[in-house]
C-alpha cells in the first residue's frame, strides 16, 4: 500500500470530478483534511464523503474502491452522518476548500461533526486527530462540548452503535489529554 499525500489526493479529486455528474460535494474527512492543509504530510488512509444529485453513496463507495485499486492506496467512503447523529447547522460548519472536483464543490466536512464521529471509535489515533484539530483553530473545546450537549439526547445505542455512557467516558478521557495539552 502507498500512503495518500497531497498529490495522491489531487488525483482522487481530479477522477472523481471527471465520474460522477451533477452538482454535489466531496467532503475531505478525518485526516485526510490535515493532509489536504498540510498540516501532516500523509496518512495511511484517505475518508471521503461524496454526496451527489445524480449518484448515491453505493456508486460513490464503488468510485473510491476502483480509484484505491488503481493507485494502490486505502481510500473509504466516511460520512460522519452513517455513524452519528449530526448537530444542527452542521453545514455552515464545513470548511471550504479553494478546489472543484469537475461539478462537486469540494469542503472538509464539519471538524466538529468529524470529532463527534472520531470519539465515538475512541482510538488513541482518535483522540490525536481531535486535539491536532484543536491545535489547529478548527474547533474548540468549549464549543465541541456545547455540541456534543445538544447531541447526547439524541445518542443510542442504536445510533452510535454503543451505549452513550461509554461515548461520555471516552469524551472525560479526550478532556483529559486536552487538558494535559493546555489546550481548551
Amino acid at each position: 500500500m502507498i500512503y495518500v499525500t497531497r498529490s495522491t489526493l489531487e488525483q482522487v479529486l481530479d477522477r472523481v470530478g471527471a465520474a460522477v455528474e451533477g452538482a454535489g460535494t466531496l467532503y475531505l474527512v478525518g485526516e485526510t483534511s490535515l493532509v489536504w492543509e498540510g498540516v501532516r504530510s500523509w496518512t495511511d488512509e484517505a475518508e471521503i464523503a461524496v454526496t451527489s444529485e445524480k449518484g448515491s453513496a453505493t456508486a460513490a463507495e464503488q468510485l473510491l474502491a476502483e480509484i484505491a485499486q488503481d493507485l494502490r492506496t486505502q481510500i473509504i467512503h466516511e460520512n460522519p452522518g452513517d455513524v452519528i447523529p449530526l448537530p444542527e447547522g452542521w453545514r455552515g460548519n464545513c470548511r471550504s476548500v479553494d478546489r472543484r472536483a469537475g461539478t462537486l464543490e469540494v469542503a472538509h466536512f464539519d471538524p466538529y461533526s468529524v470529532s463527534l464521529r472520531f470519539l465515538a471509535r475512541g482510538d488513541e489515533e482518535d483522540y490525536k486527530l481531535i486535539i491536532a484539530y484543536v491545535e489547529h483553530g478548527w474547533i474548540s473545546m468549549d464549543e465541541l462540548d456545547r455540541q456534543l450537549q445538544e447531541l447526547l439526547p439524541r445518542f443510542s445505542f442504536e445510533t452510535i452503535d454503543q451505549d452513550p455512557a461509554e461515548f461520555r467516558r471516552k469524551y472525560k478521557g479526550l478532556q483529559q489529554m486536552a487538558r494535559a495539552r493546555g489546550l481548551r
